[in-house]
């Protein structure tokens, strides 16, 4: 998948705003379909990208969306059944579109059936309450990396960097290849980049598209 993506947001609450913004940040272009009207009017006054009014499963909103020239359909608001009916009316649209799901954490398992993937938001913020109520011994990668990137990213097929080792890629400075692609060992010179497996990657905000260049082509 490119790394430069056309991506539809279902939701434009405190979830799918923020999702939308940082994607946005990352040089992603992002459509907003959000049902409420204050909320939509809202979002359009405050941020310069496509916001749409309308229910995310009706598919005359999903066409205006343009959901069949997208590449991933994200469904964030706050009901999963909800979430779950806008992703499986956009796969109808756009056979082989990413579709990603919020849901709770119980349903998390049996989603994975129709999605592509599925993501409980609440859980990070749960984490962050515990490690505020134990103190600051313990803490989130969130919490100690800041504005750094953390990312688990996945070797595309003739991507630059695909099948060499990491003593052959010229990374930009900025960047650092924590694990090899099983995930148990730190990466070494000689830890090859694998086509279809991934790594996690730290890399500072301003050479990320650069890293993704190379990992991703």
């Amino acid at each position: 998948m490119s790394t430069d993506l056309d991506v539809v947001v279902a939701g434009g609450g405190r979830v799918g705003f923020q999702a939308a913004s940082i994607l946005t940040d990352r040089g992603h272009r992002v459509t907003i379909i959000e049902r409420d009207e204050a909320t939509s009017s809202a979002i359009a006054d405050e941020w310069l990208a496509t916001v749409i009014e309308g229910d995310a499963t009706d598919p005359s909103i999903l066409g205006q969306a343009d959901v069949e020239g997208a590449d991933v359909v994200a469904a964030l608001t706050g009901e999963s059944g909800l979430n779950l009916a806008v992703c499986l009316a956009a796969a109808e649209l756009s056979p082989g579109i990413r579709t990603v799901a919020r849901v709770d954490r119980a349903e998390a398992t049996s989603y994975t059936e129709f999605v592509d993937a599925v993501v409980y938001p609440e859980r990070a913020g749960a984490q962050l309450a515990a490690n505020e109520i134990v103190g600051d011994d313990v803490q989130t990668l969130a919490d100690v990396t800041g504005s750094l990137d953390v990312m688990l990213v996945r070797v595309e097929e003739g991507a630059p960097a695909a099948g060499k080792p990491l003593s052959e890629v010229r990374f930009p400075t900025g960047t650092l290849v924590v694990s090899d692609d099983d995930g148990r060992r730190v990466a070494r010179p000689d830890t090859t980049l694998t086509p279809g497996r991934r790594y996690v990657v730290a890399v500072e905000p301003e050479v990320a598209d650069e890293v993704m260049n190379l990992m991703r082509g």
